[in-house]
């Protein structure tokens, strides 16, 4: 027979991890039992100082939100300032080839924000930005929760199976509960497997982040408020964007062991070259990093009195990740609360959740496998898909069927099965054969041409060394 741990008056909790799962759980911890009456400490460890620019108060994000997670937050009383989205993203533009297609939603509800996790990018002189990991852990202390900026150094249990943590010399503990949002590296992977008593196997790949130094005026002359995404051949390329934010661009690679070989590569290609300004000494690469991306868990990420939240966890494949730590923290608090504390607790309420996740994750692997194996690859398709979308985006009137499912494949706004439903929808997929069948014949669609923008900059450019002759 299972027996419920439950969290009573005066327990406390550990979450070792201050991004956004770790500070969304301590928030709907402290929300749910001041509401039913219940006296829980929550500590927050955390080693960042999201207040410093750089690595020092990174957490290696692309940094996108949706405009739905913003109001479902803003629900909870959860408001994100203006101050912390850098740009909002209006449109979305598909670069394949000489082809260039723009995406702009039907209603203002789907627009998105680019967002810094932390302070922004490590740059002399540059200004220190809000960010998303700092506004959200100020909310969670507000609520009653303690951040202990310290790094947990081992994680053990005593004779009654509470948690201990060690913070070098420090001990802390026991804890009734403790919450692992500490992402995927190996020192914390090892030090939460001890603690559960199995491992947490996860398959995963690799992202090359870096920030490209633009400045303002021509991150607002050649991005503008759109959001880029390639979809290139490449060998080892699985997933190319550029994300204008402020004076930079955010630069997304998903591959094979993305390096600065595949950078080069991609920063050379003509749709690259094409979109950016014409100087190339203007770029200065900034704050590189290599996150590694959860695509999937393969074990249950808990035990009595342990819980795993965020990409340590359960995320959405590739996508909508923060939306994915805001579901199962609050999944997880209403489980610890309501339920208990034991692995049975979690396995009877807080699993279904994850199980919910990991489901709608098959059916993204089918549209991201699709998408590689066959339409990359499959000129005339892909042609025809974009041709599909350009002739949407031009009929105001017009059901936007591929747009939107193209829209919120890129943004992680609805679920992967939801998009395919809409994807094989038999008058869009028709209309995808014919268009497909139309590009054996007919050259690529074209968007906008960046010519003009590019011959604007340069007189503008041109205009500034005539007014400050050497």
């Amino acid at each position: 027979m299972h027996e419920s741990i439950h969290l009573d008056d005066g327990s406390r909790v550990a979450i070792v991890g201050g991004g956004p799962a770790g500070s969304f759980t301590a928030y709907f911890l402290r929300e749910i039992c001041d509401r039913v009456g219940i006296e829980v400490d929550v500590d927050i460890f955390e080693a960042k100082d999201f207040s410093k620019p750089g690595p020092a108060g990174c957490n290696h994000c692309g940094g996108i939100v949706s405009e739905s997670l913003v109001q479902m937050l803003a629900s909870e009383g959860i408001i994100l300032p203006d101050a912390v989205v850098q740009r909002g993203i209006q449109a979305y533009v598909l670069h394949s080839g000489p082809a260039t297609v723009k995406i702009t939603p039907p209603v203002n509800e789907k627009r998105i924000a680019a967002i810094y996790r932390g302070a922004g990018p490590l740059a002399p002189g540059g200004p220190v930005r809000q960010g998303l990991d700092p506004h959200l852990l100020r909310l969670a202390e507000r609520k009653g929760a303690q951040l202990i900026n310290r790094k947990v150094h081992v994680i053990d249990r005593d004779s009654s199976g509470k948690i201990l943590l060690q913070c070098g010399q420090d001990r802390f503990g026991p804890y009734d509960f403790l919450v692992g949002a500490g992402g995927l590296s190996e020192a914390t992977k090892a030090q939460f497997e001890k603690c559960l008593g199995h491992p947490v196997r996860h398959k995963t790949t690799r992202a090359l982040i870096y920030e490209l130094y633009l400045g303002e005026q021509a991150v607002d002359h050649f991005l503008d408020h759109s959001m880029h995404v390639f979809l290139q051949t490449f060998k080892g390329l699985e997933f190319a964007a550029i994300i204008p934010k402020g004076e930079y661009a955010t630069v997304c690679l998903v591959g094979d062991d993305p390096g600065k070989e595949m950078a080069d590569t991609f920063l050379a290609s003509q749709e690259v070259t094409r979109l950016l300004p014409p100087d190339l000494d203007i770029y200065k690469r900034v704050c590189a990093c290599k996150p590694l991306l959860n695509l999937k868990t393969l074990d249950k990420p808990y035990a009595d009195r342990v819980a795993l939240v965020g990409d340590s966890g359960v995320t959405r494949l590739y996508k909508d990740g923060i939306g994915a730590a805001y579901r199962l923290a609050k999944s997880l608090a209403v489980t610890a609360v309501f339920q208990g504390v034991s692995a049975h607790d979690f396995d009877n309420f807080y699993w279904k959740k994850c199980r919910q996740i990991q489901k709608d994750n098959g059916y993204g692997e089918i549209i991201f496998n699709l998408g590689e194996g066959v339409i990359k690859r499959v000129s005339p398709l892909r042609y025809g898909i974009l041709r599909t979308v350009k002739n949407e985006q031009q009929k105001p009137g017009r059901k936007r069927f591929m747009s939107m499912a193209m829209w919120d494949t890129f943004t992680g706004s609805a679920p992967y099965k939801d998009i395919i439903k809409r994807m094989l929808r038999p008058g869009v997929a028709s209309r995808v054969v014919f268009q497909s069948l139309v590009s054996l014949f007919a050259p690529p669609p074209r968007g906008e041409n960046n010519d003009s923008v590019r011959r604007a900059w340069q007189a503008l450019q041109g205009r500034r060394e005539d007014s400050h002759p050497r």
